[in-house]
């Protein structure tokens, strides 16, 4: 018998269960993966908040993961090519993935490299994608500075090592506690709170060619209108409110464009993260059964880098 944790309401935390589910076996096109690990992201609660009335329940949580092929269906192969039982893989973007098992469609399994180790490959391609669209709808060049609030978390943790492979330099918020992980990955960290604009103002007197909230403060708003004027390059990941009242970038992986944009995005993130150029700090594995606990932590903003599952 297999376990997976699903939301049997719309109503957060007190929605989640572990269940114990008989998954048949994988359909065609379907890869049978025994999960090895699960990343935990903050947007695993906040789909279950977006249902539907009359969305069917239960709903599956979790869409990464990494593990090894246990089956697979009838024509199925990896996004990567081939595929055989016994195969390490990683798979984004799924459903279900915070499980003992899931069947996930082979177009998004890839092979996983041997020098990933499967804790990082579950957390790689959520947060990795993501870092990678937003520098990419900002058009960051190589010479530029640019200001990212939230930059310690996991998503900006990915955004400050592929900014430093363009050659663009990063101004990161961050609390006291964060400031070292910044640094770590080749950002300059000022703390958020009083005084903000103009601590950035000091560190980038030529300014900031474009601004990107991962953290979703009316500071980080407020912030990045006062440094950058031309709308189209602030951009937030967090306040679609904010974006729709202020005319700026908003982006997220329900949108078609950010979809296509990400799906492309994957296997060159893989190819980095194999060269040991691209890495996912662990902040905290728990165990499976402890799936609720690890939601409160991501939803909670107090994570300090990337959570995962581990069956």
């Amino acid at each position: 018998m297999d376990k997976r944790w699903v939301a049997t309401s719309q109503e957060g935390l007190d929605a989640l269960e572990l269940q114990d589910i008989e998954l048949p076996p994988p359909g065609p096109g379907e890869v049978a993966i025994d999960v090895r690990a699960a990343g935990v992201n903050p947007v695993d609660l906040k789909a279950v908040g977006r249902l539907a009335a009359d969305a069917p329940l239960p709903f599956p949580l979790g869409y990464e993961l990494s593990g090894v092929v246990a089956d697979l269906g009838p024509d199925a192969e990896l996004a990567s090519g081939g595929g055989a039982i016994g195969d390490e893989v990683l798979a984004f973007r799924v459903r279900g993935s915070h499980a003992t098992r899931a069947n996930v469609p082979g177009r998004d399994v890839f092979a996983k490299p041997a020098s990933i180790p499967f804790d990082e490959a579950a957390g790689l391609l959520l947060v990795g994608t993501t870092a990678a669209e937003m520098l990419h709808r900002v058009d960051a060049a190589t010479g530029e500075t640019v200001l990212l609030h939230g930059a310690s978390g996991a998503v900006g943790v990915s955004f400050l090592q592929q900014a430093a492979r363009l050659g663009v330099r990063v101004i990161g918020t961050c609390s006291e506690r964060g400031a070292d992980e910044v640094r770590r990955f080749g950002g300059v960290p000022t703390p958020y709170g009083p005084g903000l604009e103009a601590r950035v103002r000091e560190l980038a007197p030529e300014g900031v060619a474009a601004a990107l909230d991962a953290a979703g403060t009316d500071e980080a708003i407020e912030v990045s209108l006062a440094l950058v004027s031309d709308r189209a390059r602030i951009l937030t990941i967090v306040r679609a409110d904010a974006a729709e009242r202020e005319g700026l970038l908003h982006i997220g992986g329900a949108k078609p464009a950010s979809a296509a944009f990400r799906d492309s995005a994957r296997q060159g993130l893989i190819a980095l993260a194999a060269a040991r150029e691209l890495v996912v700090p662990i902040a905290r594995a728990y165990p499976l059964a402890d799936g609720r606990d690890a939601m409160e932590l991501v939803s909670s903003g107090k994570a300090g880098g990337k959570v995962v599952l581990r069956p």
